[in-house]
């Protein structure tokens, strides 16, 4: 009898206790290879890029690069990735984001281990696969207006990919000088990057932009770190 062929799974999350849940669930099930794991959303874009896994799982609330949009830079690079959202967070504004991206499907975390094994494998198979609540919702919103690119949406204007990336670092605390050393730019970049964000958004300072960033997705809230 022929073996059936696995399917290759990176994982992106960035808490340890599930992440181990989740590649232990994964092995019990004998479908499945994990052939790597991300900690921050812009280890996932890297292992995406190398690894050309055939389902990638992908949280919403990464560090350094939030899931978003490393979904969108992931799908950017490879439209043909198939990407499964599984996040803690499903509000339709998520949901709404990460449809426009192109995702192949989403789950909340308190999904069941059989609804996520099913998941994988109807999107290995290039079909979409949404839970139950998630699929209700989905076309609730169906046609609602919304951006194609699923970019963060300001009063008249958008950020764009690169000033997300620095709306992230600085709410997360980095100074310039280490955002300028993560994204391999100079600190005058960064600092210009900073004013258009400021000015966009009409904040003028580090605490209101980490406010907007925590009110939009962008971070997660220290606050309100959910314990699977």
């Amino acid at each position: 009898m022929k073996a059936t062929k696995q399917i290759t799974v990176l994982l992106a999350e960035d808490h340890a206790i599930v992440r181990q849940g989740l590649i232990s669930l994964l092995k019990s099930d004998g479908s499945f290879t994990m052939v790597g794991e991300a900690k921050t959303g812009r280890e996932a874009v890297a292992l995406a890029k190398s690894l050309k896994p055939d389902v990638i799982l992908m949280d919403i609330a990464m560090p350094e690069l939030n899931g978003l949009e490393a979904t969108r830079q992931i799908l950017a690079a490879n439209p043909a990735a198939k990407v499964i959202v599984l996040s803690a967070h499903s509000d339709n504004e998520y949901i709404e984001r990460m449809c426009a991206l192109g995702v192949a499907g989403f789950l909340e975390k308190q999904t069941s281990a059989e609804i996520l094994t099913k998941a994988i494998h109807e999107v290995a198979k290039g079909n979409s696969f949404f839970s139950p609540t998630v699929a209700k919702r989905v076309q609730e919103i169906k046609n609602k207006p919304r951006d194609r690119d699923g970019m963060i949406k300001t009063e008249g204007n958008r950020l764009t990919s690169r000033e997300t990336e620095v709306l992230q670092l600085v709410a997360e605390g980095s100074a310039n000088k280490q955002v300028a050393a993560e994204l391999g730019i100079s600190i005058k970049t960064v600092e210009k990057h900073r004013q258009h964000l400021m000015d966009k958004l009409n904040i003028h300072d580090t605490a209101g932009l980490t406010r907007y960033a925590i009110s939009n997705g962008v971070i997660e809230s220290r606050v309100q770190l959910t314990i699977i």
